[in-house]
């Protein structure tokens, strides 16, 4: 299996830094819970808007 990107492990550090859940943070970001769990597996990036 491949190690987490870095963009991953940020991802994770921070949302369990602040104690929400993968569905808490998505809701704030305004995307969905899927894709918030693809970044933290490094399975998908965001598209750098």
């Amino acid at each position: 299996m491949k190690e987490k990107s870095t963009f991953g492990r940020f991802i994770v550090k921070k949302r369990k830094e602040r104690n929400l859940t993968q569905k808490e943070l998505a809701e704030q970001l305004y995307v969905t819970e899927s894709a918030v769990s693809k970044w933290e597996r490094g399975v998908s990036q965001t598209k750098g808007y």
